[in-house]
């Protein structure tokens, strides 16, 4: 019972807390780290420990499922290039730099001890880098941080696991390292990846939101739990399933279905960050208690922790520097005029038919219809290229983005919970976690409450996109009125029974999308009622046609899918209104 109370009022503190942040203007995980770490210095508070399993198996597999659903794929798979280099190539150097640091600095803490400490502190946490996404920044920058904190958690573990073996062994394996993170990736992708499919499936086709929803809280642990077993990235797992299942939603999944996904994982994520940043604060006062206890001051772990924190910021500043660097480098080489020759060329084959030359060598000439689905699939990925061209070129990212993608990464959660992991048997186990948990404390609280100003002060806050953004919107409106149009002269249009419409109503309507009819029902009420919802279907059926070109952003994407899953439950509960 007195368990049950705590939750209890741990969750109504993180609904308030939430509330207020929102009202100050202030990030709602900064003010719950406060809250935390003023009611853990109180006397009659016992703060119990809490086992890292809980953290690591119980919270964030959905924590980054919730994160991942929502991941922009499109922009995710253009910047997929710095976001593994982040995710991967910055982990490993970070803890290799900071492990030969503390070997120097920590005695009786030789270098693979250093490495695992190094290896904790490393990877950014998607929990904390969420702060970064509130502040209207560039979706690019918003993007890349989000990828970055959701997959380098995979490099940090494996590199944490593998030193852990190497303290215990006395040797440190560079090829065993490689082979165990490879292979934990490739177990992960294929294990989310079928799990994901399987599920949306398996939910389209059992319909009802509510048993749906049911089915879904269970997928992150469905994806974790087997990859873990086979020595895989569980959390990694839960990513890929969670991009799956975000992907899928759109194609699949009825209005209802999306809409109640939204709210509940919406629902998942408040509580559990912010009872994961509130446990931040509650257990710093314990941490401190047991370090004193057992030594005679802080100063050398709270002087080395500061070091640290400063040596990460420098060695991601000069390695975002190098990123972007190499991408307005990437960007200024790209030729958009070579596409547009291709897309001449696809032009010449559709009014000429296939070239001679390439039909010979022993080979038949392909049918009109073949050459039809060749040239089509060939203009699909013109198209695609073209538009990752005009992405890379009119997206930019300069030295003021690179200071906000080295200042929003932030230290978190997986930092404070894989230090957690060190054996008790390490001797130093609570300076260790003393230091990886002041790096993050002091990142969360330094980086989070000044971030805000740093995009002022860079003048971020508007980068020029909501003219863009209102052009691409209107440009997506034209398209999916034509489908529409498209739609209402097609005579194989009919009504949910399955009989067709009257030829004067779709006549009338014309490529009009109109308003029902006011309170007064009449005749027609009905058919034009369960036109629009023919019309709503037309018109998603082009935006998943549209989603895969790259022509459109996913913000976009999913804002215009979002008015449409509107209209059409307005619709159906209208309808179910006559019955």
């Amino acid at each position: 019972m007195d368990l049950l109370l705590v939750v209890l009022i741990g969750v109504i503190a993180v609904a308030v807390v939430t509330a207020l942040a929102q009202r100050l203007g202030v990030a709602g995980p900064l003010l719950l780290v406060a809250l935390g770490l003023g009611v853990g210095l109180l006397p009659f508070i016992h703060v119990p420990e809490i086992d890292p399993e809980i953290i690591l198996v119980g919270v964030l597999p959905p924590l980054l499922y919730a994160s991942a659903v929502r991941l922009p794929a499109i922009e995710f798979r253009r910047d997929l290039g710095p976001i593994s280099g982040l995710a991967v190539f910055l982990v490993v150097v970070t803890a290799l730099i900071l492990g030969w640091f503390f070997s120097l600095v920590l005695p009786d803490v030789g270098f693979a001890l250093g490495v695992a400490l190094g290896a904790i502190l490393s990877p950014t946490d998607a929990v904390a880098t969420g702060i970064a996404k509130r502040l209207g920044i560039s979706p690019r920058v918003t993007t890349m941080l989000e990828g970055e904190s959701l997959l380098n958690d995979a490099t940090a573990l494996v590199l944490l696991r593998t030193a852990l073996i190497a303290v215990v062994a006395g040797t440190f394996s560079f090829g065993a390292s490689v082979g165990s993170f490879l292979w934990a990736i490739v177990i992960a992708v294929t294990i989310g990846g079928a799990v994901g499919l399987l599920a949306v499936r398996l939910r389209a086709w059992v319909g009802n939101s509510a048993a749906s929803t049911a089915i879904g809280f269970t997928v992150p642990f469905i994806a974790y739990l087997p990859t873990e077993h086979l020595n895989g990235s569980g959390l990694v797992a839960a990513v890929i399933a969670g991009i799956v299942a975000g992907q899928g939603a759109q194609r699949w999944f009825t209005p209802e279905q999306r809409l109640s996904d939204q709210v509940n994982w919406r629902t998942v994520e408040l509580v559990l960050e912010g009872g994961i940043f509130l446990i931040m604060g509650l257990e710093l006062d314990q941490i401190v208690t047991d370090v004193t206890r057992r030594h005679e001051g802080l100063a050398l772990p709270a002087v080395v922790a500061l070091a640290a924190l400063l040596i990460i910021l420098v060695v991601r500043a000069a390695y975002v520097a190098f990123l972007i660097w190499a991408g307005r480098s990437r960007a200024g080489k790209m030729d958009r005029s070579r596409y547009d020759r291709m897309d001449a060329r696809l032009d010449e084959i559709e009014e000429h038919g296939w070239p001679e030359r390439a039909a010979g060598r022993g080979r038949t000439t392909p049918s009109p219809e073949r050459v039809a689905k060749r040239v089509g699939s060939m203009r699909e990925r013109v198209a695609r290229a073209v538009a990752d061209v005009d992405y890379y070129q009119s997206t930019p990212l300069g030295w003021k983005h690179a200071t906000v993608i080295v200042w929003a990464g932030m230290r978190g959660v997986v930092t404070l919970a894989a230090a957690q992991t060190i054996p008790r048997t390490v001797e130093d186990r609570p300076v260790l976690i003393l230091i990886a948990f002041l790096v993050a404390f002091v990142s969360l609280m330094l980086q989070g409450f000044t971030l805000p100003w740093v995009v002022r002060a860079l003048r971020l806050e508007s980068d020029g996109e909501g003219a863009g953004d209102r052009a691409e919107q209107k440009r997506i409106d034209d398209e999916l009125r034509v489908a529409a149009a498209a739609a209402l002269a097609d005579p194989a249009l009919h009504r949910l029974d399955g009989s067709p419409f009257d030829p004067a109503l779709l006549e009338r309507m014309g490529a009009r999308y109109i308003e029902p009819p006011g309170e007064q029902a009449t005749s027609s009420t009905r058919d034009i009622l369960e036109l629009r919802i023919a019309l709503i279907e037309a018109m998603r059926a082009r935006l998943t046609q549209l989603s895969t070109g790259g022509t459109f952003s996913t913000q976009t994407l999913r804002h215009t899918l979002a008015e449409l899953d509107a209209d059409q439950l307005s619709v159906e509960l209208r309808l179910r209104g006559q019955e």
